[in-house]
């Protein structure tokens, strides 16, 4: 092997691990702008309304961002104390609750096991009688939450600053098309903002509708922990086919503890909200503007999970469905228009 070689080898991993970094960077970048993006829609739809009637952008856009932190604070003091009290009590009781269940399932299937509820007890002791199991990790809760505060101030300034004065973005993006595909661009911006605005109109009622009515239905059954469960429920919402499935397995389990028949009347219930969710409230709200194949929203969840992680499920329909426009309008649409081209028949036939 000559020297040369050697050089060429080691040039080329610190090269890979250069562009490794990079890519990792590149794309916690995109995934901030896509969420800076996603916030400054509705800000500037306010922003719009507020120039068509003779008013400055600026006061438009502030007046929404004031509304909407209002709501989100009023909302967050109607539920949140109640959620969190909620969520410490049912982590509290959680071992006598699985224990509760083992013992249910025992009968039910003629067994006597509490291997469980031992597990989980001692996991619980190791960490209190081991603090320092915990210390690593609390020792980054503070620069964890300064990261996290600064992160978001940079998204909502960004955001503020797109709604105010859009041109700046809109022209970077048809700048990186040739002049004759900027009309095509223009038409696919506008059909992502269609889509996006769509998809948070039907988050935001669906996580209204639905949270209040799996709150009604657990507490007509008699379930503790009602509050804490809705939310729960409401704000996995915006993971599509997985977090219904996700956020009814607590709830069963504590219904579970109590009995088998309340596990059941849990479960319709979760069920019959998911149906009314499911047939009636979002196809009313996103069919026309978020309509995706579930195979499609299913695969690509998993690759929006794989590359932005935990905060790139929670946007992952807006990711996908940006890929999905892209490829209808610069492959699938044209090469529809060339095959009716080529056979002569009208773009109606």
């Amino acid at each position: 092997m000559k020297p040369s070689d050697g050089y060429r080898v080691v040039g080329l991993a610190a090269g890979l691990v250069v562009a490794g970094l990079l890519a990792e960077q590149l794309t916690t970048l995109l995934l901030g702008a896509a969420v800076a993006v996603i916030v400054a829609l509705p800000l500037a739809a306010a922003a719009d309304r507020a120039e068509r009637l003779g008013l400055p952008r600026l006061l438009g856009a502030a007046l929404a961002l004031f509304v909407l932190a209002g709501a989100l604070v009023g909302l967050g003091l109607a539920i949140i104390p109640s959620f969190i009290d909620q969520v410490k009590e049912f982590s509290n009781r959680l071992p006598s609750i699985l224990a509760s269940v083992q013992h249910q399932l025992g009968g039910i299937k003629g067994l006597h096991t509490s291997n469980l509820s031992h597990s989980i007890k001692g996991v619980i002791d190791g960490y209190v009688n081991h603090p320092d199991q915990i210390v690593g990790s609390v020792a980054q809760v503070g620069s964890t939450a300064v990261v996290t505060t600064i992160g978001i101030m940079l998204v909502l300034v960004g955001a503020f600053t797109m709604a105010v004065n859009p041109d700046p973005v809109l022209g970077f993006a048809l700048r990186l098309v040739p002049v004759n595909k900027r009309a095509l661009m223009r038409e696919v911006i506008a059909r992502v903002r269609t889509a996006w605005m769509g998809w948070m109109t039907a988050v935001a009622l669906d996580m209204v509708v639905l949270g209040t009515l799996l709150w009604l239905g657990m507490v007509i059954v008699g379930l503790p922990f009602a509050i804490g469960f809705a939310t729960f429920s409401a704000l996995l919402t915006v993971i599509p086919n997985y977090g219904s499935i996700i956020s009814a397995i607590p709830p069963i389990l504590a219904a579970l503890a109590q009995s088998p028949t309340k596990a059941v009347l849990v479960l319709i219930v979760y069920v019959i909200v998911n149906q009314i969710e499911g047939n009636l409230l979002l196809p009313l709200i996103m069919a026309r503007t978020v309509d995706m194949h579930p195979a499609v929203v299913a695969i690509g969840l998993l690759v929006v999970a794989a590359l932005f992680g935990l905060i790139g499920v929670f946007i992952a329909i807006p990711l996908i469905s940006l890929t999905t426009i892209l490829v209808q309008a610069l492959w699938i649409e044209p090469q529809e228009a060339a095959a009716r081209a080529a056979v002569q028949i009208p773009p109606g036939g």
